[in-house]
Order: structure tokens, then C-alpha cells, then sequence
């Protein structure tokens, strides 16, 4: 575990298999059940949380708990459509999107988590499907992301996204432990 409450769980580059420029089954099945959990974790991340609990920035100046769940909604149903994008096209160039905008939108503000996290148990269903039925050939396509101005395989996407739930999942157990929740 980090210091830094921004990466509690490290940055992606420092997790474990990241080293791991090639396909590799066995790493790909560790990769899929982190996404294929992240929905449960979520939701046992902020079991009993209260609406005002839920509203407490899990750092300063960070978001809180409330956005953390919806952006990672929003981030995932992204990263799925990218994945479709890449199986179905040739190296698309992506479209990039303001987080922290979205953070603030009616939707993220208004509505409570339970919506986003159904839609998550839903999305990684579908996501988790699709990513297990796809070739060593499949992994190596790519996306172009405009902002960073570079490829990006779907083998690292599946390592972006398995570290990214995690990553959020954190965030809230961190405050939990901090605020004795």
C-alpha cells in the first residue's frame, strides 16, 4: 500500500505483470477476474456508507466516494466501447473525455450509487464475455489515443482496467480505515 492517498495501491506501472509486454494466459485470467469483481468490490467497499459518508471526499481537493463509483462507471463503459471499437476497426482513434467534468455532472450528483454499480454488474458482464473470447491476435490490436499521440494495445488496456477498479475499490476502503467507518 502507497502513502500517496492519490494511488493508494501504486500507479499502474507498479503493479505486479506489468513488466509483461507479451500476451500471457495466465496473467490474462488474474487480469479478467479482477474486472469481473470489481463491480462486487465496489458495492462491499461502501456497504452501510450513509449518504453523508458517501459525500466525503476521500482526499483533499479529490472526489468523493459518491463520484468515485459513477466515474468509474463512466471510465469502464469507455473502456468497453474502445475494446469494441479495436476489434472491429483498424487502430481507431479514440475520443477522450474530461473526467472531472463528468465528476460534476446532474447525473453523478443527483442520482444514488446503487444505479451506477447495476450498471456495473451489468457492463463487466458483457465486458468480461467479450475479452474471454478473444485470440492472442486479438490483444495486440490497438487504439490511438489522441492526447497521449500513441497506440495502445488491448493487452494493456486489460491491464489498465484490472489495476483501475482496484485502484478505486481503494480509495474508499482507505477513507473507511481513515474515518474508522
Amino acid at each position: 500500500m502507497s502513502t500517496d492517498l492519490r494511488y493508494p495501491i501504486g500507479k499502474v506501472g507498479d503493479q505486479q505483470f506489468s513488466d509483461r509486454k507479451e500476451y500471457d494466459a495466465k496473467v490474462k485470467e488474474a487480469y479478467l477476474l479482477d474486472i469481473q469483481m470489481c463491480p462486487s468490490l465496489l458495492e462491499n467497499a461502501i456497504i452501510n456508507l450513509d449518504e453523508q459518508q458517501l459525500n466525503v471526499p476521500y482526499r483533499e481537493e479529490g472526489w468523493t466516494s459518491k463520484q468515485v463509483i459513477h466515474h468509474v462507471a463512466d471510465s469502464h463503459m469507455n473502456a468497453y466501447i474502445r475494446f469494441k471499437l479495436a476489434l472491429t476497426e483498424d487502430n481507431p482513434t479514440i475520443k477522450p473525455y474530461d473526467e472531472a467534468a463528468w465528476a460534476n455532472l446532474s447525473d453523478t450528483k443527483n442520482l444514488p450509487v446503487n444505479i451506477s454499480l447495476t450498471l456495473l454488474h451489468a457492463l463487466h458482464t458483457r465486458w468480461v464475455e467479450l475479452m474471454k473470447n478473444m485470440s492472442e491476435e486479438d490483444w495486440q490490436k490497438t487504439i490511438f489515443h489522441p492526447e497521449q499521440k500513441r497506440k495502445i494495445s488491448l493487452w494493456d488496456m486489460l491491464k489498465i482496467y484490472a489495476w483501475h477498479g482496484k485502484h478505486h475499490v481503494a480509495h474508499i476502503t482507505a477513507l473507511r480505515e481513515r474515518m474508522n467507518w
